[in-house]
């Protein structure tokens, strides 16, 4: 794949980039409805890029009327609410029915500035990129796009009753990998999917891990952090984090857990799952699938479900964990295990997608082959019963975090959006909404 181009080799830095998140916003909670590691890696990359003298303007849709049309997010940061379709939250399989407003409410935007006001534009997910091919085409600017998830990828790996990508969104990814001037993955493995999956050409695809916040994920004292999340110093907690569908597995620890307490009873009075998330896709259609899970295997005493937590409160939450389980289907990145390591807590997680990038196996973390809770509560047993083994683990893993940071993903950006600039043309008519 194409490496980083060197800073200064091409055009110089573009003075402002329109990015589009327009399923869901960069100003909602993560880990609850579509907001999740997409919105982190948004907000992160452009107060960042908007701190080396980028301004950035994310295009995302409106779902309130109360909402105030233009909202800084961060100097330099501006989340603009574009209507289009009703208000409220949508399902994502009926959002592009209503792509021809929002590109409007893009065009309308960028025409109140200065020709030329927008240098290039960063599509994130599938729908945001047929919205910003075509303002990208009508402003003359090169196009880049980062998926995060693909429909194929995920068709592969469904899980038990889980609902497949629509067809539409299959046509609509092949579509804007052809019409994307650059493609961002966030790890090797992804890229090997676009071009295996999408048919992208090797020069199109840029490699770019997503980051982590290093300042606020930082190891401290277990015990304490217990304290603060309200358990006591002796549980062994085992954290689950992020949207509760199918798609990420937090069934599989709760089943891990009535596993692990089969081995060891004794466990039980020390033992918690917490699970760190609200509901999401399939998921807002079955509220008690977990409770009624944990109710049947008899271990519904130490289960905690939790609604999600801000980024400080969250960090908590890992250091105070055993052990954070990442046992999803399909994984673009895993940022939830980079966060974990960060805070010194060590991750086990599912040998899939961008999870292998992000968890340094028998290192940091365990990869765990397939999704057999017997297999999980294997490793759960010996992080539990071999101290020596936690803390090697627990050791290295701020170690690998810290080579995951925001600073070296923006850099990477910065190189990509140069050698993506060409002299401005006078832009084309535009895109016929389809």
């Amino acid at each position: 794949m194409s490496g980083p181009v060197p800073l200064g080799d091409q055009a110089s830095l573009p003075s402002r980039i329109a990015t589009v998140s327009l399923h869901t916003s960069p100003l909602d909670q993560p880990g609850t409805g579509d907001a999740g590691g997409m919105n982190v890696y948004v907000v992160e990359v452009a107060r960042r890029m908007a701190e080396r003298g980028v301004a950035v303007d994310v295009f995302t849709r409106a779902t309130s009327p109360s909402l105030a049309p233009v909202v800084e997010l961060a100097p330099g940061v501006n989340v603009r609410h574009v209507p289009a379709g009703p208000y409220g939250e949508l399902d994502k399989n009926t959002l592009a029915e209503h792509l021809c407003p929002f590109i409007f409410g893009m065009l309308r935007a960028e025409a109140q500035g200065a020709p030329g006001h927008y240098d290039l534009v960063h599509g994130h997910y599938w729908l945001s990129g047929k919205a910003g091919v075509v303002a990208a085409r009508r402003w003359g600017v090169p196009m880049v796009q980062s998926m995060h998830t693909m429909a194929r990828v995920k068709n592969a790996a469904l899980a038990d009753g889980d609902d497949p990508e629509p067809e539409e969104r299959v046509r609509g990814e092949d579509q804007l990998v052809r019409q994307s001037d650059r493609l961002i993955a966030n790890t090797d493995d992804e890229a090997r999917q676009l071009t295996e999956f999408y048919g992208a050409r090797g020069e199109q695809i840029h490699t770019i891990p997503p980051g982590v916040d290093l300042e606020v994920f930082t190891p401290g004292p277990r015990a304490e952090a217990l304290e603060r999340i309200g358990l006591p110093r002796d549980t062994h907690l085992l954290l689950f984090v992020g949207r509760v569908q199918r798609l990420k597995a937090p069934d599989v620890l709760i089943r891990a857990a009535a596993e692990l307490l089969e081995r060891d009873p004794s466990l039980r009075d020390r033992l918690v799952v917490g699970v760190v998330g609200g509901l999401s896709g399939a998921g807002v259609r079955e509220p008690g699938l977990l409770t009624a899970l944990a109710r049947s295997l008899g271990v519904a005493d130490i289960v905690r479900l939790e609604p999600p937590q801000h980024r400080r409160r969250l960090a908590d939450y890992y250091r105070a964990a055993t052990v954070t389980v990442v046992p999803s289907y399909s994984e673009s990145f895993g940022l939830v295990a980079v966060e974990s390591q960060a805070c010194g807590t060590p991750v086990v997680a599912a040998r899939v997608g961008g999870l292998t990038t992000a968890v340094s196996d028998r290192s940091s973390g365990v990869l765990v082959e397939g999704h057999d809770p017997c297999h999980y509560a294997a490793e759960l047993y010996r992080l539990i019963h071999e101290p020596s083994w936690h803390a090697k683990l627990a050791e290295a893993a701020p170690r690998h975090a810290a080579t995951l940071g925001w600073s070296r993903t923006v850099d990477e950006l910065l190189n990509v959006y140069r050698s993506a600039l060409t002299p401005r043309e006078l832009p084309l008519a535009a895109a016929a909404c389809r």
